[in-house]
């Protein structure tokens, strides 16, 4: 199996899929190419992949195109013989779950991101950057009302992981950490797999 993939070595979504392939053991059979993914100068190389020339897109070696993290993921899962998802039943629903909530929480702190990083400071709007915070916290404490089990590796605990690896990256200030101290914990454990530890975020 050979995949090649449009990445950005700060995107929480492309290394949502480099852990997964590294758990699985595939990291080598992915050809990585760099991009430049940005919401308004949009890098046209990636649209060869995805249309909406977003980050992570990949091709299989017969042409078909991945997009966006989720399904890339459960490809790499499958060809790998699973794993990461579990079959139908209760375990699946709380993986795709915790998926589903990670996930969310990162699109809220992104464009909290985009609003003071790239938006001019004259049209920022505090409201909505407070609105997103709000949703960040909020998804920050459904997180640690539902930790994964020490051991586990499944998608949920994989990008629940990779959410807060980011705002430590991104937003250190944030201290997520304050009054969620088992979260915290849980977090510091995980990001001490090797998985982890490979794909670790650089500016």
């Amino acid at each position: 199996m050979k995949l090649a993939l449009y990445w950005g070595s700060a995107s929480p979504f492309v290394r949502k899929v480099m852990v997964v392939a590294h758990e699985l053991g595939l990291e080598d059979a992915i050809e990585i190419r760099d991009s430049a993914a940005n919401p308004i100068e949009r890098d046209t190389r990636i649209q060869e992949f995805n249309p909406l020339a977003k980050v992570p897109a990949a091709r299989t070696e017969d042409g078909t195109l991945l997009y966006d993290s989720r399904v890339i993921c459960e490809f790499l899962d499958a060809e790998a013989g699973g794993g990461l998802f579990p079959p139908p039943g209760p375990a699946r629903w709380t993986a795709l779950r915790r998926q589903a909530l990670a996930d969310g929480l990162l699109d809220a702190a992104l464009l909290v991101r985009y609003e003071m990083l790239i938006r001019p400071a004259a049209h920022q709007w505090p409201l909505w950057i407070s609105k997103q915070h709000e949703k960040v916290a909020d998804a920050l404490d459904a997180m640690a009302a539902d930790l994964p089990a020490d051991g586990c590796r499944d998608i949920g605990a994989i990008t629940y992981a990779c959410a807060l690896g980011w705002l430590c990256f991104r937003f250190p200030d944030l201290a997520w950490q304050a009054g969620r101290s088992e979260l915290a914990d849980w977090h510091a454990r995980f990001e001490m797999r090797p998985a982890m530890l490979a794909t670790r975020p650089t500016a």
